[in-house]
């Protein structure tokens, strides 16, 4: 590339992001409709409804109702005694899936950045709702914290597998970053025994098992859960599901009381295992959507985690 190539090229990045932030001022702010700001800045409509879209997805806009709604308020308190939980968020229910996970996320976020200060050890999972949940946070240096991953990857890049989720929290924070490099199943029990004797590995699963705030998600076993749609669980589903499984902690597949199942994907997973995310002194389960019920009501009865944050329809369903 010359240099005449990247300057052309640095301002086209710059005008794009000028065209962007303009949109959003005007839609969020400026109470324009997606029309108006198409006349205004000559675009097409269905341009402005992409950037528009992606202004909050990628953390661009950030909304805040500070006037709490009554009915959620309610069931915060009511999930806090009924799973004697520390900290409860209920945050309105969506048709939107997408929009979903990125409210709870943001929720999450804003759950664990009153939580956050230096000389702590963050351990996280993955998924949409935790990336959204990173891109919460205020960004600050906490130079002696550190970040890890609690649970090995997929063998290719989504944007919401382990490596970037973590990534991006140790970003925001200054910290260090610490990867569970192996993937989420091993082949046999006779691998993942001779992976975590490699000194490196071992050493980030002490950190996973001796962290002070763990942010993890939960997965059903339906095609919206990121885990479920990978082929490996695809081939075992039937198995999965034969044995009692009504989803999955941390790559854990658990049945409806939390307890893990008799499967060998659970004898083969590289991950901090529930029992030991039970001795987390805080952690934080940040899920929803009703296809998940039936796997957060498990874990919440098990006592794997101190804190929820969740939608209406499922705070709701929790009573049932």
């Amino acid at each position: 590339m010359t240099a005449i190539q990247g300057e052309i090229e640095t301002k086209q990045d710059t005008s794009e992001a000028q065209i962007q932030t303009r949109v959003a001022w005007y839609y969020y702010v400026g109470g324009l409709t997606q029309q108006e700001i198409a006349n205004r800045l000559g675009l097409t409509r269905h341009r402005v409804n992409r950037i528009v879209g992606r202004a909050r997805a990628d953390g661009f806009v950030r909304i805040e109702v500070r006037l709490p709604l009554a009915n959620c308020v309610a069931l915060e308190e009511r999930l806090k005694a009924r799973y004697e939980l520390d900290e409860v968020t209920v945050v309105p229910s969506t048709s939107d899936p997408a929009v979903q996970q990125q409210v709870i996320g943001e929720a999450a976020g804003i759950m664990l950045d009153s939580l956050l200060r230096d000389e702590i050890g963050l351990g996280v999972g993955w998924g949409r709702t935790l990336r959204a949940a990173a891109r919460r946070l205020t960004a600050r240096r906490l130079p002696a914290s550190w970040v890890t991953s609690l649970m090995g990857g997929l063998t290719r890049g989504s944007g919401t597998n382990t490596f970037e989720v973590a990534t991006e929290f140790a970003h925001t924070l200054g910290a260090e970053c610490y990867y569970v490099a192996a993937p989420i199943y091993c082949p046999s029990v006779e691998s993942r025994s001779i992976l975590l004797t490699h000194h490196g590995l071992a050493e980030v699963m002490r950190r996973a098992r001796e962290g002070d705030i763990a942010l993890v998600a939960a997965g059903d076993l339906s095609s919206r859960s990121l885990l479920a749609s990978t082929h490996i669980v695809i081939e075992n589903l039937p198995e999965l599901q034969a044995v009692g499984a009504v989803g999955n902690l941390l790559g854990t597949f658990l049945d409806e009381y939390g307890r893990p199942i008799k499967h060998s994907l659970n004898e083969r997973v590289m991950a901090l295992s529930p029992s030991e995310l039970k001795a987390y002194p805080t952690s934080i389960l940040a899920s929803g959507g009703e296809h998940k019920l039936a796997i957060i009501r498990a874990i919440l009865n098990a006592g794997y985690v101190r804190r929820l944050v969740t939608d209406e329809s499922v705070a709701e369903g929790l009573f049932r």
